[in-house]
């Protein structure tokens, strides 16, 4: 069970389609599960909330109880459980809210243009009336 195996944690441990798989994920100790796979889908929903309001000792996983009710933690557990279900559209959906460096927007930006078929290197002409 992944509660004697490896923590449950926090999204900026899991990426957006809840696989673990993010440098913070890979290098916590023991590294962050894959919430989608059989081992976290077969726990119990209580022990998922158990494990997101207490946290697991020695690892990565905090506690998340904010002590204003257990809605959100309940969120979360539905949350996980619809992970393996996630469609495409949704995922994207998810990316677009996550947070961005400026380095990133850049590079989105970049990405943009160049889709657009503009250069993002190449100066344009001054506009003249």
């Amino acid at each position: 069970m992944l509660g004697r195996t490896g923590p449950i944690t926090a999204p900026p441990a899991t990426q957006t389609t809840g696989s673990g798989d993010t440098q913070l994920g890979r290098n916590l100790y023991p590294p962050a599960p894959d919430m989608r796979s059989s081992a976290t889908q077969q726990m119990s929903d209580g022990e998922l909330f158990y494990i997101i309001e207490n946290g697991i000792r020695l690892s990565g996983m905090p506690a998340w109880a904010s002590g204003h009710g257990e809605e959100d933690s309940w969120k979360l557990v539905h949350f996980i459980r619809h992970l393996p279900q996630l469609s495409f559209s949704e995922q994207k959906e998810m990316e677009n809210l996550n947070p961005k460096s400026p380095a990133e927007f850049e590079e989105e930006k970049e990405e943009e243009n160049f889709l657009k078929g503009e250069d993002s290197h190449e100066k344009k002409p001054p506009h003249h009336h």
